[in-house]
């Protein structure tokens, strides 16, 4: 159960334990004749430093897109069946340097989970997912309509990809470096996370300042993780995780369940990876993205590129701000929701803040 970076406890879970836990396209027809495998990304701005551009924006259709953590054997084969999403996975081979379909059809479960292997095969399947539906009747109009996306920590890059900020191939090889970085910090130090479930953000903030007063400094914990109420993941040190783990009960926590990832993300113990990744960035042309695309840092949309590279700098190390974007879209009027790529992770989540909120699942 892991989610780079958003790793979420499965709602299937939840329900085991308690009925109140849970855990781009939209551009005119004529600029999206290209498929998101073109190298050059199609429909996109101009470049602009204009920050204010999506200030106001209004969203009425949103694409969703998963992180780590949502990666499930089999995921990819649906795609094989559509040429311009099967075309994904080839192009993904020649990048990544191994079969990716394989590794996504055929594992094994502890190959596919792995940060390296999981990462680049969510972006790739949640791309190809976008040709699933183009492919099918009334696809073509649903993608028109979208007017706003953003993603789960991975899922960033994604939504980025698919509003056009930049192409299919650069994207992946972000996304390949970015596990690749991840990992190397994970196996510089000893951390983990865990998810706390049943508490709300301040006492799970309490949960934190508690367990922190009995460890040293590199063994501190965070929160890492807002993913919605009742539901927050705390990254940190191992003996930080182990304390939050023994006070959970005491401060009425309902359970905590340690995440199947391989080291603190989106805390500072990932700092390593942040130089190997600002310089990647500046060798990747990013362009104003169409739509707006949802920040996890700051849960706003960002049109300038530098900008953009800067957020995604600074993503491997800040908490992800899911709860808030949700509560955002939500409360600006979003009508529809689609979450695109493998597993059913954000559905379970905008059903929790909401349960009349609409969200179709369109997987690959």
């Amino acid at each position: 159960m892991s989610l780079s970076i958003c790793t979420l406890v499965p709602l299937s879970h939840l329900r085991k334990t308690s009925r109140h836990v849970a855990i781009g396209f939209s551009q005119p027809k004529s600029l999206w004749r290209s498929k998101i495998s073109m190298s050059v990304s199609v429909g996109s701005r101009q470049h602009t430093s204009d920050e204010s551009l999506f200030i106001d924006y209004k969203p009425s259709y949103a694409f969703l897109f998963p992180g780590q953590g949502a990666q499930t054997l089999g995921m990819g084969a649906e795609a094989q069946g559509v040429p311009a999403a099967a075309e994904l996975f080839r192009k993904a081979n020649d990048i990544l340097g191994f079969d990716l379909l394989d590794a996504c059809t055929n594992g094994p479960k502890e190959k596919l989970d792995s940060t390296v292997i999981s990462q680049p095969a969510i972006y790739v399947t949640s791309l190809a997912a976008v040709e699933v539906l183009r492919a099918r009747d009334g696809g073509p109009d649903i993608i028109d309509s979208v007017d706003v996306t953003c993603g789960l920590s991975l899922g960033e890059y994604t939504a980025l990809a698919f509003a056009g900020a930049f192409s299919f191939e650069d994207g992946l090889k972000l996304v390949k470096l970015r596990g690749e970085a991840m990992q190397d910090a994970s196996d510089a130090a000893k951390s983990a996370m865990v998810s706390i479930i049943g508490l709300d953000s301040d006492k799970v903030q309490l949960l934190c300042d508690a367990a922190n007063e009995e460890v040293d400094e590199k063994n501190k914990v965070q929160i890492a993780n807002y993913l919605c109420p009742g539901n927050y993941a705390v990254s940190g040190g191992v003996k930080g995780v182990e304390a939050v783990e023994a006070k959970a009960k005491s401060f009425k926590a309902r359970m905590t369940v340690r995440l199947a990832v391989a080291g603190a993300f989106h805390t500072s113990f990932m700092e390593p990876a942040v130089s190997r990744l600002e310089t990647a960035l500046a060798a990747t042309e990013i362009r104003t993205p169409r739509i707006p695309v949802i920040s996890n840092v700051d849960a706003q949309p960002h049109s300038n590129p530098d900008k953009i590279k800067n957020i995604l700098a600074l993503q491997v190390t800040s908490p992800v701000q899911w709860e808030l974007t949700v509560k955002t879209l939500l409360g600006k009027g979003l009508k529809k929701s689609y979450e695109l790529g493998p597993g059913k992770v954000i559905a379970g989540i905008l059903k929790r803040m909401d349960k009349s909120a609409e969200i179709e699942n369109i997987g690959a």
